[in-house]
């Protein structure tokens, strides 16, 4: 039974790792309710790529090519390991942000990513005293950023938010099974994503 939990929390982890939420969260976009979901696939499958390439593939290969280095610890045991590659993939995020800005889209896509941009900042200052939870301040700011949208928008789109809270609870309990985590590790940094992104494009 251990194995089977120990299985399906790597599995979970993998699957909602924090560089593929923003891929997960534009193509929700794209699925849900919202007004702008009404546009061309051409244009939807371009911002895919964008989305996908500046925030998941560039971050991916920064990491990689610090693991390099025999000073660098790829499973970021440690809070101060994951300093550089937040504030790379931070860098990255804004990439996507600019090529965002210079083609046909709605401003939402770009705060979506914006609001990411200061989740990582944030996630940068606390790791260099503590170690908290990049997983679940990522499902977090997913939750948030679509709980606020849909207040801002008066759309309710009732079937993503129920999976998206089923989900976030997932990643967090797969966490702490995996102990990577404390309790009050994963509870902030769900917390820290759900407040930063939901204010963010509350109130933006």
């Amino acid at each position: 039974m251990n194995k089977i939990l120990s299985t399906t929390a790597r599995i979970t982890s993998i699957i909602f790792h924090p560089l593929l939420i923003p891929t997960i969260g534009f193509l929700l976009l794209f699925s849900s309710g919202f007004y702008f979901a009404v546009i061309p696939w051409n244009l939807k499958w371009f911002i895919l790529m964008v989305i996908f390439i500046s925030t998941c593939l560039i971050p991916a290969i920064s990491i990689r090519l610090l693991s390099i280095s025999p000073r660098f610890d790829l499973k970021m045991e440690k809070g101060t390991d994951r300093v550089l590659p937040l504030i790379f993939s931070s860098i990255s995020f804004y990439m996507g942000y600019l090529i965002l800005g210079r083609i046909q889209s709605f401003s939402v896509f770009q705060l979506f990513l914006v609001a990411s941009i200061l989740v990582q900042i944030a996630l940068v200052i606390i790791s260099l005293q503590w170690k908290i939870s990049a997983h679940s301040a990522a499902i977090g700011g997913l939750v948030g950023g679509f709980f606020a949208l849909s207040v801002r928008l008066q759309e309710n789109p009732v079937f993503i938010l129920i999976s998206l809270i089923l989900i976030s609870g997932m990643v967090c309990t797969s966490r702490l099974i995996l102990q990577k985590h404390t309790n009050l590790q994963v509870y902030s940094g769900f917390l820290l994503g759900l407040l930063i992104m939901g204010l963010s494009i509350l109130f933006a």
